[in-house]
């Protein structure tokens, strides 16, 4: 049986670029599985690569149809948008481990449903004057950035990965990305050892 290897933690803790680099790590083997979203495309984001964008009505089509393992539902200042997972043939347990990022309630939820010797939570925390001034870098790089946006998942996050949150899910290790190498270093050891 294979395990879904999954990064987690707030915005901009580096996790995607974490993800990034594991997903290119060639001894891992690692398979990767990617989500659904109902929220616009960024500039450089790619439908397929980043998420499979799509409308709202097909969300609710898929939930109707039973294929929806997973759902989050933010209230931005652009309206709802939301990110899911699908089961949509990609993961393949039988055959393969994979790679996965997401929020402590897509965890949770993956979690349940695959069960907890299956996936392994991965999470990664960064100080939040460090997570602040990555957040405010990125959004520049956008041509029309969304600072209030900005703002309100930085405030959504400290709600959202309280501490209690993360004991009761039984997340016991963090990852600190102070240094990305030895972050990234250490991850690997452990998913190796789990595998």
């Amino acid at each position: 049986m294979g395990k879904i290897f999954f990064i987690l933690g707030k915005s901009c803790s580096g996790k995607d670029t974490i993800f990034n680099i594991i997903k290119e790590n060639k001894d891992l083997d690692l398979k990767t599985v990617v989500g659904y979203s109902t929220r616009p495309m960024r500039e450089n984001e790619e439908d397929g690569r980043e998420y499979f964008f799509v409308s709202r009505d097909r969300l609710e089509e898929l939930q109707n149809d039973g294929k929806v393992i997973e759902v989050r539902h933010y209230n931005t200042v652009h309206g709802v948008w939301s990110y899911f997972t699908v089961d949509d043939g990609q993961i393949d347990l039988e055959n393969a481990d994979y790679l996965y990022i997401g929020t402590l309630e897509s965890y949770e939820q993956m979690r349940d449903y695959y069960g907890q010797d299956v996936v392994v939570p991965i999470f990664v925390e960064v100080e939040q004057g460090e997570r602040l001034k990555r957040a405010v870098l990125r959004e520049l790089e956008q041509t029309e950035p969304k600072y209030e946006e900005l703002c309100r998942r930085f405030l959504a996050d400290e709600q959202d990965f309280r501490e209690e949150e993360i004991k009761r899910l039984g997340i016991e290790k963090k990852y600190q990305n102070v240094n990305l190498e030895e972050c990234v270093d250490e991850i690997i050891e452990d998913i190796k050892s789990n595998k």
